[in-house]
């Protein structure tokens, strides 16, 4: 059936797409990701906005030329069907391994905090299940757990008012103390936490009103451009230079600044409600991995969703030591900012062969 007669998703939906999908497990160690630049890593955020707006352009732009195709039909009509499919191949496996990294970091997370003496493949498996559970629904229940997850996880920012009462403004001065190597190194690995709004070159032909999609796609980028300048700000003015480069996880040790003479460990409470961002996130990602698959089989069977849950299971569950887990889902990160420059490529493509047709 044509993607034409199947446009299902509002601005809110848009929103709230491209605002969950940004925030999985990367703002929870953003400001230590951040830390080559010392404090004066807090005003990094806007920088990611501003590059991210600008990089959302091309996306949209292609899109609304083919606006009943998404990423993967547009690849094999402007690279041929050959080249198009490896290339479709190449971007599901990053899908895959970049979820289960998220699912990973979050379990590595649970076992360290709460759960030091159990395994995890309980946990991932039930994790698992809620994923295919939101999946199978389409992209329209993954935009509405997305919206239903903004309005669950939003409250756990007032854990951090103690962390604001104790902290020292000072910190926030002065400003540009940094080198350029420092800068693009902090560039480098603080970028990553903010990937996620690319994946409307999958879901936009699905939107209804497709000539805002921009604009609305970016109310949601910038929503969670605020909530990871408020949290590094935070974190500038609570830790010292030295905790901000080795406390690991060092949004969640925010909370545990709080006081209620009713809960021991307010960081549990963030740990639990966390489950609800790593679940937009990776939804949408193996969502996008199952479309990809569909493309390239020409076949849509609901086994083929087991079968990609499986597989991140075993990625993520797979014998080998944390280091090579962390250079796996490293570099399936870095590959993930190939999505990033993608559109532009494809778009020059679309342009000269768009002169060639008229000449």
């Amino acid at each position: 059936m044509s993607t034409a007669n199947l446009k299902m998703l509002n601005r809110y939906h848009v929103i709230f797409l491209a605002q969950s999908i940004m925030i999985g497990t990367g703002i929870l160690s953003l400001p230590q990701k951040l830390s080559a630049m010392g404090y004066t890593e807090w005003f990094m955020p806007v920088l990611f906005g501003v590059v991210a707006t600008l990089t959302l352009w091309p996306m949209v732009w292609l899109c609304s030329k083919y606006p009943n195709e998404n990423l993967f039909r547009i690849n094999e009509i402007l690279l041929g069907k050959v080249i198009g499919k490896v290339i479709n191949l190449f971007f599901v496996l990053q899908f895959i391994v970049f979820s289960a990294g998220i699912i990973s970091n979050y379990m590595h997370l649970i076992q360290s905090t709460a759960l030091q003496e159990q395994t995890i493949t309980l946990p991932v498996i039930c994790l698992l299940l809620l994923l295919v559970y939101i999946i199978s629904g389409g992209i329209k229940s993954i935009a509405r757990f997305c919206m239903m997850t903004f309005f669950i996880t939003i409250g756990m920012f007032y854990f951090t008012r103690w962390a604001i009462e104790k902290g020292e403004f000072s910190h926030l001065i002065p400003l540009f103390n940094f080198d350029w190597q420092e800068f693009f190194d902090a560039f480098k690995k603080g970028y990553l936490s903010i990937l996620g709004y690319e994946l409307i070159m999958f879901y936009f032909p699905y939107i209804i009103d497709q000539k805002k999609a921009y604009r609305h796609s970016l109310i949601g980028i910038w929503i969670s451009i605020f909530l990871c300048f408020f949290t590094t700000v935070v974190s500038v003015i609570y830790y010292s230079e030295w905790q901000l480069k080795n406390v690991e996880f060092s949004v969640l040790n925010l909370f545990k600044a709080g006081e209620f003479s009713f809960v021991e460990r307010i960081d549990i409470i963030g740990i639990t409600l966390w489950v609800f961002l790593i679940l937009s996130s990776i939804t949408a990602y193996v969502w996008c991995a199952k479309l990809g698959v569909d493309s390239l089989l020409k076949k849509k069977r609901n086994y083929q969703l087991f079968l990609l849950a499986a597989i991140i299971f075993l990625i993520v569950r797979m014998p080998f030591s944390r280091e090579f887990q962390e250079k796996l889902f490293t570099t399936s990160n870095y590959i993930g900012y190939m999505l990033i420059i993608w559109p532009i490529f494809l778009s020059v493509i679309y342009v000269v062969r768009k002169k060639k047709v008229q000449q």
